[in-house]
C-alpha cells in the first residue's frame, strides 16, 4: 500500500521548497509525485493551433520524489512519518507512527 496517496496533504522535507505545503495532485508509478504549488518551473511551449494551444512561456508542477515527502497529521499539523497496519477485519489501512492513530478514517 503506498504511504502518500492523491489528495493528501503533504509537507515537503528537503530540496528548494524545503517547508512549503500543499496537496497531491498525481503520484507516479516511478516514485514521483506531483504536488500543488511544489517544484515549480518554467516550461517553454511550443504553439499548436490544432490543439488550440498558445506557445510562450508556461509555470507548471514537477514531480518531486515521495521520500522527501511527509505526510501532514491534522491532530498535530506538523509532517509525519506513515506506516500500514492490518486491521482484524483484514483491511490495511495508513498509521502516523508517531501516535498509531489512523490516517484514513
Amino acid at each position: 500500500m503506498a504511504r502518500i496517496h492523491k489528495g493528501d496533504r503533504v509537507v515537503v522535507l528537503t530540496g528548494k521548497d524545503k517547508g512549503k505545503r500543499g496537496s497531491v495532485l498525481q503520484v507516479l508509478s516511478d516514485g514521483g509525485v506531483v504536488v500543488e504549488g511544489v517544484n515549480r518551473v518554467k516550461k517553454h511551449v511550443k504553439p499548436n493551433p490544432m490543439r488550440n494551444i498558445p506557445g510562450g512561456i508556461v509555470e507548471k508542477e514537477m514531480p518531486i520524489h515521495i521520500s522527501n515527502l511527509a505526510l501532514v497529521n491534522p491532530a498535530t499539523g506538523r509532517g509525519e512519518r506513515v506506516g500500514c497496519k492490518i486491521l482484524d477485519d483484514g483491511r490495511k489501512v495508513r498509521v502516523f507512527k508517531s501516535s498509531g492513530e489512523m490516517v484514513d478514517a
